[in-house]
């Protein structure tokens, strides 16, 4: 899988792309990260890449050409997705990256000020992606996020890719609480079903708490 990160930024990316799970993928070719700058394909003396909005307004908006020039630059794989992260796209879900981890080429394009030109939206970006229901600085964090969600998913990531089967949302449901030694700790005690050896207790006692927990902290998950 090829993903191009096409960002202002790209110091942003050095350290978060070489560490952990995410850093030894990229190290052993199971995906592989490209990083354009669109002020690299300004023309103008000052090397601009933003401008004040037609029709007033406050802050600056990203321009059209420099991004355009940057994402036209990039080879272009058979499947390929030219995503923008902006809080008025969809919001990430596990879904979303079971269906990403499929495709041969991922575009992520970060905005920056108050976002692009909106005909960067309607005739370049097949897709718009949000981190969440809030506003951040930049678009490189929920690049991150989108980044690791998707690159753990491939085949040789994680160690143990049974793991991947017993998450939370893999079901539809939050996960289980989980435990480890020491059986005490400062008097609060693992629960005795899970140091009982009876595996077929212990998968209903985690399903059941499956359940509680989702009804607890995400009931709009069993609706």
């Amino acid at each position: 899988m090829r993903i191009d990160i096409v960002t202002l930024f790209p110091e942003f990316f050095t350290s978060p792309l070489q560490t952990s799970l995410l850093g030894k993928a990229i190290a052993n070719q199971i995906a592989e990260v490209h990083l354009t700058n669109p002020r690299d394909f300004t023309t103008d003396k000052h090397h601009r890449v933003d401008d004040e909005p037609y029709g007033g307004g406050v802050g600056m908006l990203m321009k059209p050409d420099p991004i355009f020039a940057a994402v036209e630059s990039l080879p272009s794989l058979p499947k390929r997705e030219i995503i923008y992260l902006t809080p008025q796209g969809k919001p990430m879900k596990q879904e979303m990256f079971k269906e990403l981890v499929n495709y041969d080429q991922l575009v992520l394009i970060c905005g920056s000020y108050e976002g692009v030109d909106e005909r960067v939206c309607e005739h370049l970006v097949t897709r718009e992606v949000s981190l969440g229901d809030f506003v951040l600085t930049c678009g490189e964090i929920p690049a991150l996020a989108l980044i690791n969600g998707v690159v753990r998913l491939r085949p040789g990531t994680v160690g143990k890719e049974d793991s991947l089967k017993f998450e939370s949302f893999e079901d539809g449901l939050l996960d289980y609480p989980q435990y480890t030694r020491p059986p005490v700790f400062r008097g609060w005690e693992v629960p005795e079903v899970l140091r009982s050896g009876n595996h077929k207790l212990i998968a209903e006692w985690r399903k059941e708490q499956q359940i509680l927990r989702t009804k607890q902290r995400r009931p709009d998950l069993l609706c």
